[in-house]
């Protein structure tokens, strides 16, 4: 028998594969970059909802933002649930891969489809008239890192606690929430006031306020840092706790 390929090896094999499969699916295809897409241009050519000044310069960050939710938590949290349900998840973590080279082939294949997403989207912010602070784009790779770390964990965490029928209401259903009152796309300064401080604590606002700031002004935001961080850390927490293999 063949001796099995080193662990790297496997985690890339994974993540080469589930990014794929992610990319061919036509409904995660439409949650991942299709909407994000269709977003930018609506909010590029329409004066609602409001966004302050500079709507293009406040448009694209807030979209790229909402590529890393579409991307690590509604369409991972979607292809989980199912593969749980398809004992896929249960068979690949008795292979030479084991549980913890799939959940790393998970999170570099949705690293891999967020710079896919942020190409096509930034590229057509670009070309709409947007004008980043170069700077920026070091600290956005922070908040990419920190923002994938943060959804994927959630998206596990929902992954491995409902039915994938259950996964998939829950995951869209949060990712419309998200859109229209999480901090995302409508700064949290343009929200309701009664809302906007507890918008303020979740991971989708503190991504949109940290990519805001680091394209507009160039500046790192350390509130923003911290809170995706605390997410990420409590998450990973407890789906290691709760996350369960199969139904």
């Amino acid at each position: 028998m063949s001796a099995p390929a080193v662990p790297m090896a496997r985690m890339l094999g994974q993540a080469r594969f589930e990014a794929g499969t992610l990319l061919r699916n036509g409904e995660q295809l439409l949650v991942s970059l299709v909407l994000p897409l269709g977003a930018l241009l609506g909010l590029a050519f329409t004066t609602v909802p409001s966004l302050g000044d500079g709507r293009i310069d406040v448009a694209t960050p807030g979209v790229l933002a909402l590529c890393v939710v579409s991307a690590a938590f509604t369409a991972q949290a979607i292809a989980t649930g199912f593969d749980r349900r398809a004992s896929v998840l249960r068979l690949l973590g008795t292979t030479p891969l084991g549980r913890d080279g799939l959940l790393w082939g998970k999170a570099l294949a949705t690293l891999g489809v967020e710079l896919v997403q942020w190409c096509v989207v930034g590229g057509v912010g670009l070309a709409l008239g947007w004008r980043p602070e170069p700077i920026g784009f070091l600290y956005a790779v922070l908040f990419l890192l920190l923002g994938t770390w943060a959804f994927v964990a959630l998206a596990l965490l929902l992954a491995g606690s409902l039915r994938a029928e259950g996964v998939l209401a829950v995951a869209n259903l949060v990712w419309v929430v998200l859109l229209v009152l999480g901090g995302v796309v409508v700064p949290r300064t343009e929200l309701p006031a009664a809302i906007a401080g507890v918008v303020g604590v979740l991971p989708s606002a503190a991504l949109g306020d940290g990519l805001r700031a680091a394209f507009g002004s160039g500046a790192l935001l350390a509130g923003p840092v911290l809170i995706l961080a605390a997410w990420a850390v409590v998450a990973t927490a407890v789906a290691a706790r709760t996350f369960r293999w199969s139904d």
